[in-house]
C-alpha cells in the first residue's frame, strides 16, 4: 500500500518538490506534526512530495529538497531528456542521494552521476559548485532535479551563553515554531513564558514577528543576553508578567512551568492557560501531563496532539484553537 501511494505521488504533476526527512524515533510524532502543519500531510516514508516550495533549512527534520526536473522509469530516459532539452548549468555538481530503498548499487550510483555530468551542458565544479544537481531512485522511479540542502546553521544556537537542562531542546523549539505558523511567516507569535529564549531565538531566525515575556527577572536577563549574543535586539524579551499583556497575537507557544526552580500551583498553571486564550487566537502548548480538561475549560479546542518520550519524561504537544 505504501509503495502504491509513493508511486502515485511520483506521477502527480502538481508535485514540484521532493523532500528527504530524517528524525529519531523519539522525534517521529513531532516531525509528523510539523510536516502536517507545513505541507498538510505527513511522510509515508523518509521522504515527501509536495507542490510547496519550503526551504529545508527552516526545519530540523528536512535534510534536503530536490526541485523536480524529471521523474522517469529509468535513468536512460532522464539522460535523453537532458540531451533533448539541452539542460545547461555552469559550475555544477551532480550528487547521488541515497534513498531508504537501498536498491541501487555503488556502481550504479557512480554511473548515474558520471553519465548525467557528461550530458549536462556547461562546466562542472566539484569543489565549489554554484549549483548542485541530484539524482536518486525511489521505488521504481528515477528522480532528477536541483538540490537544496539544509545548511544546519541554526545549530549554532546551542552555543548561546545561557541554557537550562529542562528547557525545550533546540530541534524541538524550531519544530514548534513551524507547527505554530505553518508556512505563513506573516503571523505574529508570542512566547509568554519564554525562559532563556530558546523558542524566541528560533522564531527570530525563521523571520517571524515574535515577542517573549519572562516573569523571572534573572532568567529574563539571561534570555536578553542570549538574544543579543546571536545578533538580535534584546528588547524583544520583556521582563514581566504575561497576565499584564494587552496585545493580541495570532499564536502563542507555551511551555507550561512545573516549578523546577520555584513552586508553581495548579491555579497558576490554569491562569497561564486562561491568559493564553485571551492574548492568542491559536495555542501550541507543551505539558508534562494531561491537561486537556484545563485547556478545554479555557475555551480552546484541541485540534491535534503528539508526544515526545525521552527516558521517564513525556512531553505532550497540543495544537489548540
Amino acid at each position: 500500500m505504501k509503495s502504491k501511494i509513493i508511486k502515485n505521488e511520483c506521477e502527480n504533476t502538481l508535485n514540484k518538490y521532493f523532500y528527504f526527512i530524517n528524525c529519531s524515533e523519539m522525534e517521529k510524532e513531532l516531525c509528523n506534526m510539523e510536516m502536517r502543519s507545513v505541507f498538510g500531510k505527513e511522510p509515508k516514508a523518509k521522504y515527501l512530495f509536495s507542490e510547496k516550495n519550503f526551504d529545508p533549512s527552516r526545519s530540523p527534520f528536512i535534510k534536503l529538497q530536490i526541485k523536480l526536473i524529471y521523474v522517469e522509469k529509468n535513468l536512460e530516459n532522464i539522460i535523453n531528456k537532458i540531451k533533448d532539452d539541452k539542460l545547461s548549468y555552469d559550475a555544477f555538481k551532480v550528487n547521488y542521494i541515497k534513498s531508504e530503498d537501498g536498491d541501487v548499487s555503488y556502481e550504479e550510483r557512480l554511473k548515474a552521476v558520471k553519465e548525467i555530468g557528461f550530458v549536462v551542458t556547461g562546466f562542472p565544479d566539484i569543489h565549489n559548485p554554484k549549483i548542485e544537481l541530484a539524482i536518486t531512485k525511489v521505488k521504481d522511479k528515477w528522480i532528477f532535479g536541483e538540490l537544496n540542502r539544509n545548511n544546519f546553521k541554526w545549530q549554532k544556537h546551542n552555543d548561546k551563553p545561557h541554557s537550562y537542562s529542562n528547557a525545550v531542546p533546540l530541534r524541538m523549539a524550531r519544530a514548534l515554531v513551524n507547527i505554530a505558523v505553518g508556512d505563513n511567516r506573516e503571523l505574529t507569535l508570542v512566547d509568554p513564558c519564554c525562559g532563556v529564549g530558546t523558542v524566541v531565538i528560533e522564531a527570530l531566525d525563521l523571520g517571524i514577528n515574535v515577542k517573549g515575556y519572562e516573569i523571572s527577572k534573572p532568567i529574563a536577563y539571561n534570555a536578553r543576553n542570549n538574544i543579543e549574543f546571536l545578533g538580535y535586539n534584546r528588547e524583544i524579551i520583556t521582563s514581566g508578567d504575561m497576565h499584564n499583556i494587552n496585545e493580541v497575537f495570532d499564536v502563542a507557544i507555551v511551555d507550561i512551568p512545573y516549578g523546577l526552580f520555584s513552586p508553581v500551583t495548579l491555579k497558576e498553571q490554569m491562569d497561564i492557560i486562561n491568559t493564553s486564550r485571551r492574548i492568542a487566537r491559536k495555542l501550541v502548548i507543551i505539558t508534562f501531563e494531561d491537561m486537556d480538561n484545563l485547556i478545554i475549560s479555557a475555551g480552546f479546542k484541541i485540534i491535534e496532539k503528539c508526544y515526545m518520550i525521552k527516558g521517564n519524561m513525556t512531553r505532550q504537544i497540543s495544537i489548540c484553537e
